[in-house]
């Protein structure tokens, strides 16, 4: 009998899942799991999964669990991966995006340090109880920041001479085939090592920041992708798998230099940051639909708010503590105000206080960019209800817990 759940966007599959039982002790035995692949799926977004005929995953969906949820704020993935990751929200595990602000050192830092991560992850869960995992990720960044817990890791920014040997040399970052050979390494362990239990498999989103929903070329990046999920289950027939994405990618047509903007129109600030921004440039600039703000005094917060929310293309600013309860975000990790962007516009650093940015320009960041598919596939324990499933990161709060 099919049961349909809706969730957000980040390829995510798992398999590995213990019985689901408060009555009985757990065994440490490993055998006594189910091994689980979970992709998080970066980028696909519901828009790109009802675009693209996906045969594959539509039979998921038919057979399993499907719903579409929400990604967390600010839509970007180093908060959302750690969510799904640790199933926790950003209060407690402390990722707040893909950047923050050092208020320690004053300066802007990337997330991407283990040491930042303060809840445990589904990996060290795991663990504890005897089963081994494996992370696979197209940005070595993710691998940085997750991998506590895992028995390996494999990037293809990072991949030494025995997986070069195995799938062959990496292609670019910046291109649909890096994905292909993350594929390629997940296919290959499920079938030559069954006794890793969680295979937790992240591909890049360089494909949506590239083209749209049903261009050609997008289709046919999914359509592999899909083959990817067809010779999965052939590989793994035994295995659950679980799906979900961090946020799906948009057009944006419009950016504020916040800093430069409040300096304008005196009312300085001391820095304004994108949670999105990230060492990989050329995915989206550094700009995203949220920005963090600093003041040089708490008693500027009016004035700067005031200035903010005159700014086109702006729909709200919140207080630290505001955005803290609405979010569920650390708040000292974010900014003495927080600014969301409609669904055009984003916020980073530019030479100029604003730009028009070009028709290809796609980014995510905002609340507009949060709808998101969940997918559960094959679980032979017991799973928690439907109504359980409102938010991506729920996806693996379940497992090993």
């Amino acid at each position: 009998m099919k049961t349909v759940i809706f969730s957000s966007l980040s390829f995510l599959i798992l398999f590995a899942l213990p019985a689901y039982r408060k009555t009985e002790p757990r065994t440490n035995n490993a055998n006594s799991h189910q091994r689980v692949i979970i992709i998080m799926f970066d980028g696909f977004g519901v828009d790109y999964y009802r675009s693209t005929p996906m045969p594959a995953l539509n039979d998921i969906e038919k057979h399993g669990m499907y719903k579409v949820v929400s990604s967390l704020m600010p839509s970007v993935t180093n908060l959302n991966n750690a969510s799904i990751c640790t199933g926790v929200l950003p209060d407690i595990h402390g990722i707040t995006g893909n950047s923050y602000f050092d208020l320690k050192k004053g300066e802007e830092e990337y997330m991407e340090n283990d040491s930042l991560l303060l809840a445990p992850t589904l990996f060290e869960r795991a663990a504890k109880q005897g089963a081994r995992s494996i992370l696979f990720a197209s940005k070595k960044k993710n691998i940085g920041l997750l991998h506590r817990g895992t028995t390996d890791t494999i990037s293809p920014e990072t991949a030494s001479p025995l997986w070069v040997n195995r799938i062959g040399t990496p292609p670019d970052i910046y291109s649909r085939d890096v994905n292909y050979w993350l594929m390629e390494a997940a296919l290959y362990t499920l079938k030559s090592d069954t006794g890793i239990k969680v295979i937790y498999i992240h591909p890049s989103d360089y494909p949506m920041h590239t083209w749209a929903p049903g261009i050609t070329e997008e289709n046919e990046y999914l359509a592999r992708m899909d083959q990817y999920l067809h010779r999965i289950r052939e590989a793994a027939p035994d295995a659950a798998i679980l799906i979900t994405a961090d946020h799906t990618v948009s057009h944006k047509s419009f950016c504020w230099d916040l800093g430069k903007a409040c300096l304008k129109r005196n009312t300085p600030i001391r820095i304004a940051i994108s949670p999105e921004r990230d060492k990989y440039f050329k995915h989206h600039r550094g700009f995203g639909g949220t920005a963090y703000v600093y003041l040089n005094q708490l008693s500027d917060l009016f004035k700067v708010e005031h200035t903010i929310r005159e700014l086109k293309g702006v729909d709200e600013v919140l207080t630290r503590e505001a955005a803290s309860r609405r979010f569920h975000l650390m708040p000292s990790r974010i900014g003495d105000l927080v600014v969301l962007g409609d669904s055009n516009t984003v916020f980073g650093e530019l030479d100029t206080e604003s730009e028009a940015l070009p028709d290809t320009y796609r980014s995510h960041g905002s609340l507009y960019d949060t709808k998101v598919p969940i997918f559960i596939y094959n679980v032979k324990g017991k799973l928690p209800p439907l109504s359980h499933f409102t938010n991506n990161y729920q996806l693996t709060d379940w497992l090993y817990n």
